[in-house]
């Protein structure tokens, strides 16, 4: 992965956006009367679309598409499976699930650098 501070805040706001939009949708999109499992996949494949769409028309010509493309679908798969699950049990207002994506965007970001790091060498061990 890309380590220039350009790339690396590209990953972020992609990530966050994709996050966030990917949460709203799923929440706006489910109710308390689904079932949770049928919530999470619908909702993953939901997000991992969006994150595709959005991907294309914002962020792949900006950042490169393969930099891009594994931060911003698992972001989009996680918000989307965490959000249309807690939407299943609890009404979720819609700020506030994309503000739970957008965070789980940035964790996405911070966990692939770290396993990138470590799948490099660059890291012996993780930490914490």
């Amino acid at each position: 992965m890309e380590r220039r501070l350009y790339f690396v805040c590209g990953d972020v706001l992609s990530s966050s956006v994709i996050g966030a939009a990917s949460g709203a949708l799923s929440a706006a999109l489910v109710g308390t009367g689904w079932n949770m499992f049928v919530a999470m996949v619908v909702c993953m494949v939901l997000g991992m679309a969006l994150s595709l769409g959005l991907g294309f028309a914002l962020f792949f010509w900006l950042f490169g598409a393969m930099e891009v493309m594994v931060p911003c679908m698992l972001t989009g798969m996680l918000s989307g499976m965490a959000i249309g699950m807690a939407a299943s049990m609890t009404p979720i207002a819609a700020g506030a699930a994309a503000g739970g994506g957008a965070l789980l965007g940035v964790g996405v970001v911070a966990v692939t650098y770290l396993a990138n790091a470590r799948i490099a060498g660059r890291v012996t061990e993780w930490t914490s």
